[in-house]
């Protein structure tokens, strides 16, 4: 079986679970607000995720990925270099108001991963700012582009579905920054660095609390979206719980970014559900 362990760690490394967690969170929100999201769009978003995501893993210095000597990161690199070349060719077909929002989104990924600040530091570095540029690009590209793509309208029940993802992409993180709390330097003063693990996962579990208050702030609250986010709370409820700092390989990695797979095929499977009675 070892090379399904190589694929599969190429499948996690070369951020295509990531891509699939993102092109899911997309999904949900059409069938939240019920819109037909162009087919492009999400072809643009999933293979500009696995671009987006590698260059910020792997180039934020230049010659830890321009110039690769590791055959494994050359692999990935390569990998990288067409889908981002797949996502410029879907691009062209995206409507002028989508594209401005990308450029809004790819600017602030890109403060995020170069060294635009004074020392070649970046905002990645600044302190406690790294989750909420996260957040922010995530919840913009699963909420706001989606939306943007059928309608210029950002109504009430689209500003709390975008609160509220960007509540969860925070809940999702702090799994990440425990399980690197012995690789972040100090100055990043990280969530579990400030508060300690348990602290950090308190924090979480307000957050989640928040996620599912807003489910019932919305002026359509359907059963189905209830259901779905109930079951889906306490699935990061559980996530956090079981966050440490020597957790296993691919619990935050595989498992964690998984959520968003496992809550899109809830809510897909009870809107058929539904439909079908």
């Amino acid at each position: 079986m070892a090379w399904f362990k190589r694929v599969f760690d190429f499948y996690l490394d070369a951020s295509v679970h990531v891509a699939f967690a993102v092109l899911s969170l997309m999904h949900i929100t059409a069938l939240t607000v019920n819109i037909n999201v162009d087919f492009r769009l999400y072809c643009f978003i999933f293979f500009g995720t696995i671009g987006c995501y590698n260059f910020v893993k792997y180039g934020v210095e230049a010659h830890k990925y321009i110039l690769v000597a590791n055959r494994y990161h050359k692999n990935i690199q390569f990998f990288s270099i067409i889908c981002t070349l797949i996502a410029i060719y879907h691009s062209f077909f995206l409507s002028k108001q989508v594209f401005m929002g990308l450029l809004v989104l790819g600017g602030i990924t890109a403060l995020y991963a170069l060294p635009v600040l004074p020392r070649h530091r970046n905002f990645r570095s600044l302190s406690g700012l790294k989750i909420l540029i996260v957040a922010l690009v995530w919840a913009g590209t699963t909420v706001i582009l989606p939306v943007y793509s059928e309608t210029s309208q950002i109504d009430y029940d689209i500003q709390l579905e975008t609160v509220q993802r960007f509540l969860l992409v925070l809940v999702l993180l702090v799994p990440f920054e425990i399980r690197d709390l012995k690789y972040d330097h100090a100055d990043l003063k990280t969530l579990p660095q400030r508060l300690g693990v348990v602290g950090a996962r308190r924090i979480g579990y307000v957050w989640v609390l928040l996620f599912y208050t807003i489910t019932f702030l919305k002026s359509n609250v359907e059963p189905t979206l209830i259901i779905s986010n109930t079951v889906f709370g306490l699935l990061l409820l559980l996530a956090l719980y079981r966050s440490k700092k020597n957790q296993s390989k691919y619990y935050a990695s595989f498992w964690v970014e998984a959520l968003p797979i496992i809550w899109w095929s809830i809510v897909v499977l009870l809107n058929k559900t539904t439909n079908s009675l």
